[in-house]
């Protein structure tokens, strides 16, 4: 197996009880598609926050002023870079209860992962594509590794492998009307390098969107 299971008991038991970050995903606007949520292995004993974050997200938001425990002053391990970029987007603790993170992989993970098909379980593939079809979600995030290893599996053949169109920097790969949904192809928020002007151009073009949709669409 490619990926390594946390191992602390406690963020195990977290993921087991609800296989998301941030708002429940049936019920949110946004949804962040990633690979794994993947921590240090002393993460808990570092921030110990993180466990009241997972057990309510929006709550963890709305009380600390942060979206994520990796932003707070006491915390200098990795992911950083993903959750500094989706600052970003700015959203505001109002908007918490809109925002979710799925992942492929419905466990804690640590180390450095390289996912294949044989990873990923059906049982939250459904899960997940339940959240897409009969939720509330009406912007759906996802990057291209995300997106190859998805098309790989019966459940999400439909994902297409030419977008519908360019929506200026983001290419959409779903756009539905009812009710409205679209899912965007977009880079991943820990990308860097010779990715990074494109990825910050996708984020400020979210970052506009969460502005319409904040002021009535």
């Amino acid at each position: 197996m490619p990926y390594e299971l946390h191992p602390s008991p406690l963020l195990q038991d977290s993921f087991e009880q609800q296989p998301w970050q941030g708002a429940n995903p049936m019920h949110a606007k946004y949804i962040f598609v990633g690979l794994d949520a993947n921590f240090a292995p002393n993460v808990v004993e570092q921030i110990p926050e993180i466990l009241s974050y997972l057990a309510n997200g929006p709550q963890f938001w709305t009380d600390s002023g942060v979206h994520h425990p990796f932003m707070l002053d006491q915390y200098s391990g990795c992911g950083g870079l993903y959750h500094n970029n989706f600052r970003l987007i700015e959203f505001i603790p109002a908007e918490a209860n809109q925002v979710s993170f799925v992942e492929l992989i419905e466990k804690p993970t640590t180390g450095r992962s390289n996912l294949d098909i044989n990873d990923l379980s059906d049982n939250h593939l459904a899960r997940l594509l339940n959240f897409f079809n009969n939720g509330t979600a009406k912007y759906i995030l996802m990057p291209p590794t995300v997106v190859a290893l998805m098309k790989k599996k019966p459940l999400f053949s439909w994902l297409r492998r030419t977008p519908v169109r360019i929506d200026g920097d983001l290419a959409v790969l779903r756009d539905k009307t009812d009710p409205r949904q679209i899912i965007y192809r977009m880079y991943h928020l820990s990308n860097y390098g010779q990715y990074d002007a494109m990825l910050k151009r996708q984020i400020d073009q979210l970052k506009a969107i969460v502005r319409a949709e904040r002021n009535g669409g």
